[in-house]
């Protein structure tokens, strides 16, 4: 699995149900022990009908196949999912690099406190712990913390 063929793009509306079954077998892989708070098909029809035609959605292509997908929704990143197989291959750090490119002042995002790989990596690229909660502000009702990167002020 060579990432020459690795292309960080804007979704098109074809790339919906791609987008979807990244999401899904992500979310199942990363947080067996979550409960989801949407079917399947819930998110399917989310995703095709919501995400992908009214948000800044990129998707990781490689080779014609979307394995990761990023929704960028001003200075929040809302959606990110990498397919299993291809974590830990730098594809998520090119999708972080995107998210900054277009938001250089400040990011943030929510992610479960349960999801220590995504905090890990959150972490490695900068990003900061700003709010832990008991999960009551989510559909899942699982502890969330809220992560915000700012760049490093340059030194004179």
């Amino acid at each position: 699995m060579e990432l020459d063929n690795l292309v960080i793009r804007r979704a098109v509306e074809t790339d919906a149900a791609a987008v979807a079954e990244v999401w899904l077998r992500s979310y199942a892989a990363a947080l067996p022990s979550v409960c989801r708070a949407h079917t399947d098909d819930e998110v399917r029809f989310w995703i095709r009908e919501v995400v992908v035609p009214g948000h800044e959605v990129w998707v990781a292509d490689v080779a014609g196949s979307v394995v990761g997908m990023m929704v960028l929704d001003g200075e929040e990143v809302d959606q990110f999912y990498l397919d299993p197989p291809w974590r830990g291959r730098g594809i998520g750090d090119r999708l972080v690099h995107v998210a900054k490119q277009r938001c250089p002042a400040r990011l943030a995002l929510w992610t479960f406190q349960i999801n220590g790989p995504a905090r890990r990596f959150y972490e490695r690229h900068g990003f900061v712990a700003a709010e832990r909660t008991d999960g009551r502000g989510n559909e899942e009702r699982e502890p969330d913390v809220r992560y915000v990167w700012r760049p490093q002020k340059q030194e004179a």
